[in-house]
């Protein structure tokens, strides 16, 4: 960092390390022992900007890559209030490193077609297989691709834009040692409706 972004206050941008999606299985099975709460075997690589014959060629490239043809573990896309574009993979709950080979694997595909600027972010998705009535717990640890890092998100039941904050905050304490957590929490942004989460 040059002198003149130390007095400004401005820091450089942290390289994208997506072999730090490797960590997510640790954290699956730290997260499962302190909380209860268990994979579902959905996550998602969320990117924006890609249209047309570009995204008709990441389609085809992302199903090229993960050879799984018309199974119900085929990748599939949405769209978002927002306009992003999500791309979900499902695979049995039980096998979260296929998951995260799937997820790093998009990513890396992205990056390397030279949308590395169009990644945002990517998820994995848990839940409470045994709620009690009335909580149900959902849970995505969600990896912001420009900073290397991930964080916490719990939406509460119910269809409102209302997140658990107290179980983020112990997860955050919870999963220190298995990930880099966002230490800056105004950029744990709320991912509303994202695909594999909700549903």
């Amino acid at each position: 960092m040059g002198l003149l972004d130390a007095i400004l206050g401005r820091s450089r941008a942290v390289p994208p390390d997506l072999d730090r999606l490797f960590g997510l299985p640790g954290a699956a099975i730290t997260l499962n022992a302190a909380t209860g709460l268990v994979p579902t075997g959905t996550g998602s690589v969320c990117f924006a900007g890609v249209e047309g014959g570009a995204f008709r060629r990441v389609q085809d490239d992302v199903r090229d890559l993960l050879d799984t043809g018309t199974d119900p573990g085929s990748p599939s896309y949405r769209k978002d209030t927002y306009g992003y574009t999500w791309l979900l993979l499902r695979r049995p709950a039980d096998d979260t490193v296929s998951l995260v080979n799937d997820l790093h694997a998009v990513n890396t595909l992205l990056e390397e077609a030279g949308f590395g600027p169009q990644l945002l972010c990517s998820l994995a998705a848990f839940h409470d297989p045994e709620p009690e009535p009335g909580r149900d717990r959902a849970l995505a640890l969600v990896y912001l691709y420009k900073r290397g890092t991930f964080y916490p998100f719990a939406p509460l039941p119910g269809g409102v834009e209302r997140r658990d904050n107290a179980l983020e905050i112990e997860v955050r304490a919870l999963l220190a040692d298995d990930l880099r957590i966002e230490p800056e929490l105004n950029r744990w942004f709320p991912v509303w409706g994202a695909p594999g989460l909700t549903d």
